[in-house]
C-alpha cells in the first residue's frame, strides 16, 4: 500500500527533484546570466510535437531541443481525436497563433497504450480512449493479420497508429489553412526505445491528402 507520507516518486525523492532544479538554474546562469530573463520574454517555437505520455519518451531530450524550441502535447499513445478539446486546442494555438512550421506526430515502439488496445480486456475509463487505437487496427486488419509474429504486428500497429493520427491532424481546419497558406509540414515519426533512434516513417501525405480532401477539404 502507498505510504501517503512518503515523498518519493519512483526511485527519486521529491526533495532531490527540487535540488536538481537549483543545480539546473545555476548551470544555465553560469553560461548566460540573462538566460531566464530572455526566456520569460515569450516563445516562438518552430515545431509542434505530439507524442506519448510514456515516462521513457521525453520529447525535448530525445530531440536535443532547448526550452522555447518545441511546443509539446503528450497523451496516451499520441492520439489525435476531434473531440479531445485539449489536443484540438494545442493544435489550434500552435498552428494558428504560434505559427509553427513543422508538426510532428511521434509514436514509440513498446507503447503500452497500443499494446493494451491489442488485448481483449476491460480497462474501465481507458476503454473509450483505446477504442480509437482499436479502430486503427480495424482499418488495417488485412495487413496486420498477415503478420504472424506478434511483436512485429505490435510494432506495425504503432507505425499505423502514427499514420492515422497524422491523417487526423491533416483533417483539422487550422492545419489545412496553414498547409495551404504557408506550407506547414506534417511528419510521422517513431522513437525506437531499444536504440534511441527517431525514425521518419516517410508517409506519403500528398497521396493521403488527395484521397481525403473530397470529404475533409475546407474552402
Amino acid at each position: 500500500m502507498c505510504d501517503l507520507n512518503d515523498n518519493s516518486v519512483g526511485f527519486m525523492k521529491i526533495d532531490k527533484i527540487l535540488e536538481n532544479n537549483k543545480e539546473w538554474i545555476q548551470s544555465r546562469l553560469s553560461n548566460d546570466k540573462d538566460y531566464f530573463k530572455n526566456l520569460s520574454k515569450g516563445q516562438k517555437p518552430k515545431v509542434l510535437y505530439i507524442g506519448c505520455s510514456d515516462s521513457r519518451v521525453t520529447a525535448e531530450e530525445l530531440m536535443g531541443a532547448e526550452p522555447g524550441e518545441v511546443f509539446v502535447h503528450r497523451n496516451i499513445a499520441n492520439m489525435i481525436s476531434s473531440i479531445d478539446l485539449s489536443a484540438m486546442s494545442v493544435i489550434e494555438y500552435a498552428v494558428t497563433h504560434l505559427e509553427v512550421d513543422h508538426l510532428i506526430v511521434c509514436g514509440h515502439y513498446g507503447c503500452g497504450g497500443v499494446k493494451a488496445a491489442m488485448e481483449s480486456k476491460d480497462l474501465g475509463i481507458l476503454n473509450p480512449w483505446l477504442r480509437n487505437i482499436r479502430d486503427v487496427y480495424r482499418l488495417h486488419s488485412t495487413e496486420l493479420n498477415k503478420i504472424e509474429n506478434e511483436s512485429e504486428r505490435y510494432k506495425r500497429l504503432v507505425e499505423l497508429n502514427v499514420q492515422e493520427q497524422c491523417i487526423n491532424v491533416i483533417k483539422t481546419a487550422a492545419v489545412q489553412k496553414a498547409y495551404r497558406n504557408r506550407g506547414l509540414k506534417v511528419y510521422g515519426w517513431v522513437f525506437d526505445i531499444n536504440t534511441g533512434k527517431l525514425i521518419d516513417l516517410k508517409i506519403d501525405f500528398e497521396k493521403i491528402i488527395n484521397n481525403i480532401m473530397e470529404i475533409y477539404h475546407l474552402d
